[in-house]
């Protein structure tokens, strides 16, 4: 291989392994989103919804 072709593939390893690293990190910070409403409860969405016509 050559050098710059050397260069390029660590370059992309950083990136690939970098965003992993970054993301996990990310995800030990923050394992859990909070603005989720409450579950299990009704919020009637199918009443909103486009009338469908079988014609």
């Amino acid at each position: 291989m050559t050098g710059p072709a050397i260069l390029l593939m660590l370059c992309s390893l950083v990136v690939v392994w970098g965003g992993l690293l970054v993301s996990i990190l990310a995800l030990r910070a923050r394992p859990e989103r909070a603005d989720f409403p409450e579950g299990g409860l009704d919020d009637r969405r199918e009443d909103d919804a486009i009338t469908e016509r079988d014609t």
